[in-house]
């Protein structure tokens, strides 16, 4: 039962018993609706490309954005972009 046991030295050997921990960033570790331009999420269905969103994140749109806050960081610039209509 050798290939089961620990070696004797903590530096040194592998441990059998134990699997490395992937990350695998999908872009849900955030969990808000970003901000990107209709036709680009379009071009991203058609093609299964990554868009870009104003924040800068990078990513496959997969899951319904309704379901998210909006990006503080998307949130700001956009509002940045164009001014307030004025109310007359």
């Amino acid at each position: 039962m050798g290939i089961f046991s620990r070696p004797s030295e903590p530096d040194g050997g592998t441990d059998l018993l134990s699997k490395p921990e992937l990350s695998v960033d999908d872009g849900d570790h955030d969990r808000y609706s970003h901000y990107v331009k209709k036709e680009k999420i379009l071009q991203s269905a058609m093609s299964g490309k990554a868009i870009r969103a104003l924040c800068g994140k990078k990513w496959i749109p997969s899951r319904d954005p309704e379901r998210f806050p909006i990006c503080p960081v998307c949130k700001e610039i956009h509002a940045g972009l164009r001014p307030p209509p004025d109310d007359k």
